[in-house]
């Protein structure tokens, strides 16, 4: 466990990619395996589920620290990170443990839960004193599940390629999956991923996937597409789902669904196991699973909102009803594996062309192809992207027609772009606001926005809630609204504070839709703060007429 908190000071300490690099090397090149095992996974964005209960953790912090409850939430006010919280105020210990990390996940940790709270109130004390403060803090957020540090699942990608001298695509290829919920890390498992290549390892994949090729975002005007990208013409334009993007990986007689976070969604979505008796061994299909419900004529609008797919997610058990009202496709746009052979290395355009042909060979309902949108010019193709809110739809993705499928975010092998919409807007009004995390765990940050019930000159009329934002502030923009939100507050609730309204925000957001849970009746997907409108009085606000036109 010591060596993993230093890993992880040495982590947090610097911004500096290549210190990070080295830092992950050394460690890996120490650990032993099992060590490794788990620090691969937490390094690579794994969240174990919740241990212990929050409460009980307070709980059991202030008793040991002997604070007065008030005075530990002040505490927790001021740092922002209950873990850091806790183990700042716990009393000094000296480091008496030498098990490592593994041990301490295995059998001190993952043992927690589902323990009757007496006995985890009997456990914690002893394991907590074994722990020097820094090691004491890493404990505390493997607990939580609050562990984050400044490395991306890329940068310990290439590590462990460094370490052994291997090319980081394949890496990130035996990566895939190890974060799963499903996956428990072992020395096994870690041995793989810095294994040496043989020529039999795609013959093993059984279920697991490829890395998600990703897009950048595309900003720049329409004028200047000549020049950045060249012709249309070396370009496939799709339109952006607003769905869920996965892989449909068939082998073996087996379908595996699984989620761009890496995560085997197989048994949410029961429509597209049909699959796996249609389509023949050795294929990898990428795509965008998506509620579709063509209307009655055939050319009505098919794919609906995100928010009724989102419904599904939420759910432990899918009831014949869920399934009903909210049916699922899988809208295919890529084809990664085609009889046992990888594709990922042809051409854009070659892989296009296999999957039109296996979409026609297969007709499966649930199964469907993303369509091509042809266009003379860049201006063409602007003209029907502004179709995309009436279709249901973000933009439009623009592929290079030359580009291989690449790994993460890169552009080595070829270049996807997300051409998004510009964002639904409105003008809110700032009515609470709440301390931050990390860094701005000092500032009100975390914010609650309204707008008006009713339009401007009705008597009595009041601010009704509807987002919350965090982003979108420069840093000396943020100093000035906690500053203001200080003077103006008129009440506390905890850690929230509610103001005065006299601040107002243009709020941006990707998707809208009706909700029973919120008492605006509306729900908004992605809610940013776009600019501070000092132009602007509260009373000039937008109101609820303003939200509901946008659902239309």
């Amino acid at each position: 466990m010591k060596a993993f908190a230093e890993l992880y000071l040495r982590l947090d300490g610097t911004t500096s990619s290549n210190a990070k690099l080295l830092a992950l090397r050394e460690y890996f090149s120490q650990a032993p395996a099992q060590d490794a095992a788990w620090a691969v996974y937490f390094l690579a964005g794994g969240r174990p589920r919740q241990l212990v209960p929050t409460r009980l953790l307070r709980e059991l912090a202030i008793e040991l620290s002997g604070l007065p409850d008030w005075l530990f939430e002040e505490s927790y006010q001021s740092v922002g990170d209950l873990a850091e919280t806790i183990s700042l105020l716990l009393p000094d210990s000296a480091h008496a443990s030498d098990q490592g990390l593994a041990e301490w996940i295995e059998q001190h940790l993952l043992p927690l839960r589902g323990q009757p709270q007496e006995e985890v109130r009997a456990r914690l004390p002893v394991l907590w004193a074994q722990l020097d403060r820094q090691s004491l803090m890493l404990c505390l957020k493997l607990i939580t599940g609050s562990f984050r540090v400044g490395v991306s699942k890329l940068l310990v990608t290439r590590a462990l390629a460094q370490l052994a001298d291997l090319d980081a695509k394949r890496v990130a290829q035996r990566m895939v999956g190890y974060t799963d919920l499903s996956h428990k890390p072992s020395p096994a498992s870690y041995l793989k991923l810095i294994a040496a290549e043989s020529a039999d390892e795609h013959s093993q994949r059984g279920g697991q996937p490829y890395p998600f090729f990703l897009a950048h975002a595309l900003q720049a005007p329409t004028e200047q597409f000549d020049a950045l990208l060249g012709p249309v013409s070396d370009w496939q334009a799709e339109w952006k789902w607003d769905g869920i993007r996965a892989q449909v990986v068939k082998r073996e007689g087996q379908l595996w669904i699984w989620s761009r976070g890496e995560e085997l969604v197989t048994d949410r979505f029961p429509e597209l196991h049909s699959l796996a008796s249609s389509l023949p061994d050795g294929t990898v299909l990428d795509g965008e699973i998506l509620v579709w419900k063509p209307g009655s004529s055939g050319d009505d609008v098919a794919v609906q909102p995100f928010a009724l797919l989102q419904q599904r997610l939420g759910r432990k058990t899918l009831g014949k009803k869920l399934l009903g009202d909210a049916p699922v496709v899988l809208q295919a746009y890529d084809l990664l594996e085609w009889q046992d052979h990888d594709w990922r290395s042809r051409p854009q355009h070659e892989r296009r062309a296999q999957l039109e042909r296996v979409v026609a060979e297969y007709p499966q309902v649930p199964l469907l192809l993303s369509p091509l949108l042809t266009a003379d010019s860049w201006a063409d193709l602007a003209e029907q992207r502004e179709q995309s809110r009436n279709l249901g739809v973000e933009g439009l993705m623009l592929k290079q027609r030359d580009a291989l499928y690449g790994v993460g975010r890169t552009k080595d092998m070829g270049l996807w772009w997300k051409w998004k919409i510009d964002p639904f807007s409105v003008d809110a009004v700032l009515i609470y606001a709440q301390r931050g995390h990390g860094r701005r765990a000092s500032l009100y940050s975390d914010y609650t926005f309204a707008v008006w019930d009713a339009p401007a000159g009705t008597p009595g009329r009041a601010l009704v809630p509807f987002a919350k934002a965090y982003s979108g502030l420069s840093d000396a923009e943020m100093r000035k609204v906690d500053a203001i939100v200080r003077k103006t507050t008129v009440e506390t609730f905890g850690p929230v504070r509610s103001v005065t309204p006299t601040l107002v925000f243009e709020l941006g957001f990707e998707g809208i839709a009706l909700s029973k849970r919120h008492k605006s009746g509306i729900a908004v997907r992605f809610p940013r703060m776009l600019r501070w409108r000092l132009d602007k009085p509260v009373e000039e606000a937008d109101d609820l007429a303003t939200l509901q036109a946008l659902l239309s």
